[in-house]
């Protein structure tokens, strides 16, 4: 599982969540700095700006896995089977 392997090399939530915030504001910079260096106008910006913009739904997606992971982790160990 993927989400298991992210986790045991140390990635948390919080980790994918600071890069869905960063990729927001990193859409933001891209729109601006695609406006002012590039003379493709605005069409060239708002892709930019929305290519960098689509990464943030998938960081987030992965914090709520992680997020999960590791609350289903943090009560296994809480409690652990008597199996």
């Amino acid at each position: 599982m993927i989400v298991k392997m992210l986790h045991e090399k140390g990635l948390k939530a919080e980790h994918a969540y600071t890069a869905a915030f960063a990729s927001i504001g990193l859409s933001v910079v891209s729109w601006c700095g695609s406006m002012k260096a590039e003379s493709a106008g605005t069409a060239r910006a708002d892709r930019w700006g929305i290519f960098v913009g689509e990464w943030a739904p998938t960081f987030f997606a992965l914090g709520l896995a992680l997020a999960n992971y590791e609350r289903d982790h943090d009560h296994d160990l809480l409690h652990p089977s008597t199996h």
